[in-house]
């Protein structure tokens, strides 16, 4: 249970998730489940989530909608291109030479000189004119261009909407089916979230937004999105299209530091050890990525193909675990460089009481954080600090423990929560000396209300095992 603090994402498919395939990616250290509802339908989508719950009730599950994404369509035979080559490209109907887009007003959003990237950058175009309502382009690179494929525009807000039919219909459906986390794709600013936001608010759904950020608007308004997103993945894949690659590794920290401070979790994702989906091992390149990652600060790390058709799934959660637990032994933890968060002032007790628990038991050399939680506030401000002390999130919610699947450093249980505050500091050290986490003379830091009754944080009580039991 205690092997890494760095949290895995693994995408499931509906043709691959029977539960010992499941359990072995659990054990190896899936935390989390995606499901990419750009390749499954609803049935699929339930089929999933109840084969991951026949195998544990404390893994979360993420459904990724598939967002406002332009497409070529009706293209009935690949197209041949060769640099050099023009074609046009058109909303309406399909050229004689050239492809049709999803997209109603994409001829006339797109301004002549822009750049179009076919199938995540295969293809490249430059828009040279503007003629009966198509664009007119020229190939740059010799290649074959099929049907549904991406078209990317760098640098031009498309003003399309942020929400799909299908989209919506897969959001109303997981706010039925008790699923933890909707990760929203190309998220370009606070109204995108609350598009989402506003169906789950009239479906009285508690289900948590993690904004995809992959492309420059995306980036731009960061920091509003994060003032009402739950989270934010580093969507690498479109957001290396997007804006120019050798940028990416620079966002991936920045928006990492941005979300940490903010207490929002975060999670990279993108090839992160993509030769594992046909070899056993990984390249020396994806070990540094993965490495990398983690001194950034990630709460997460995802998995795609890895996982979902990948020869080696198991083995590449295994090895990402193996990678984790190495960083986290020799990182330093970031503590002293975080301000407490400031928030409103009945909470700024809790807040500065996360803060001094984190900074004393790294001092002191506690084994563990023990908090109860009702909504997993108290853990994630915790787990803000990148503490190398285990933070065990004990609460009287499943729901509770399934959210902070996601949050860095944070081991969650659902337990029957005692009515006295001395109950519960007795019943959750018993249960960690009987998991073999604790010895008598270990020294324990507990952080949690006063009374079980308490609507904040208001207690930090530090001891050794023996002496909290006595």
């Amino acid at each position: 249970m205690y092997t890494k603090q760095t949290k895995i994402v693994c995408t499931i498919a509906h043709n691959r998730c029977e539960p010992d395939f499941i359990k072995s990616l659990f054990d190896a250290g899936m935390n989390v489940a995606r499901l990419n509802t750009a390749h499954i339908e609803m049935e699929d989508a339930a089929y999933i989530v109840q084969q991951l719950r026949a195998v544990s009730n404390r893994i979360g599950i993420l459904i990724d909608t598939k967002g406002p994404e332009v497409r070529i369509r009706d293209l009935e035979t690949p197209l041949e291109v060769t640099a050099g080559q023009t074609l046009h490209v058109s909303a309406d109907q399909q050229p004689t030479f050239g492809f049709c887009v999803n997209y109603d007003a994409f001829v006339n959003e797109v301004p002549i000189g822009s750049d179009l990237l076919i199938d995540d950058g295969e293809i490249h175009l430059t828009v040279q004119d503007k003629k009966d309502d198509q664009l007119i382009c020229q190939v740059t690179n010799s290649g074959e261009i099929k049907n549904r494929k991406s078209v990317n525009v760098p640098g031009v807000n498309l003003q399309m909407p942020s929400l799909t039919d299908k989209d919506a219909r897969f959001i109303e459906w997981a706010t039925e089916n008790d699923i933890e986390f909707i990760a929203h794709s190309f998220v370009r600013n606070r109204d995108d979230v609350m598009a989402i936001q506003s169906i789950l608010d009239r479906r009285k759904s508690p289900i948590k937004i993690i904004a995809k950020i992959e492309n420059q608007e995306g980036i731009e308004n960061l920091e509003s999105i994060l003032d009402c997103a739950h989270g934010v993945m580093v969507a690498r894949g479109d957001l290396g299209i997007e804006v120019p690659a050798e940028e990416v590794p620079n966002i991936q920290k920045m928006m990492i530091r941005t979300a940490t401070r903010k207490v929002k979790p975060v999670i990279t994702a993108t090839q992160m050890l993509h030769s594992m989906i046909d070899n056993p091992r990984p390249t020396r390149a994806e070990v540094s990525d993965v490495a990398n990652a983690i001194y950034d600060g990630t709460d997460a790390l995802m998995l795609s193909g890895e996982t979902a058709y990948g020869k080696y799934a198991v083995e590449a959660v295994q090895t990402m675990t193996n990678i984790a637990q190495k960083v986290e032994a020799e990182k330093e933890a970031s503590s002293v460089t975080l301000p407490v968060i400031q928030q409103s002032a009945d909470l700024m007790p809790r807040n500065y009481i996360s803060k001094s628990a984190v900074e004393i038991s790294a001092r002191i050399g506690a084994k563990v954080i023990i908090t109860s939680t009702r909504s997993g506030d108290t853990a994630q401000i915790c787990a803000s600090y990148r503490c190398r002390t285990p933070i065990v999130a004990y609460s009287a919610s499943h729901r509770t423990v399934r959210e902070l699947s996601l949050t860095y450093g944070v081991y969650a249980q659902c337990i029957d929560v005692p009515p006295e505050c001395a109950e519960l500091v007795n019943k959750t050290v018993n249960l960690l000396i009987d998991e073999g986490v604790l010895t008598p003379d270990d020294i324990v830091c507990y952080i949690g209300g006063g009374q079980v009754s308490a609507r904040h944080t208001n207690l930090l009580q530090i001891d050794t095992v023996k002496t909290l039991l006595n």
